[in-house]
């Protein structure tokens, strides 16, 4: 089987750009792979981990 075109879905469009944000629940600065909204929470690795865990 050769490649084919998925519609633009799993597409390799290179390196994600990061935006620095601080962490609602630790206060840790930290990176995430979209741009924050006001007034909605951003979790860091950590803290996300473990709200998903419950």
């Amino acid at each position: 089987m050769g490649d084919f075109d998925r519609g633009g879905y799993g597409r390799d469009s290179g390196p994600r750009k990061m935006h620095k944000a601080v962490c609602s629940e630790c206060n840790k600065e930290c990176e995430v792979p979209f741009k924050p909204t006001e007034g909605k929470p951003i979790f860091c690795k950590d803290c996300f981990r473990k709200k998903r865990s419950f």
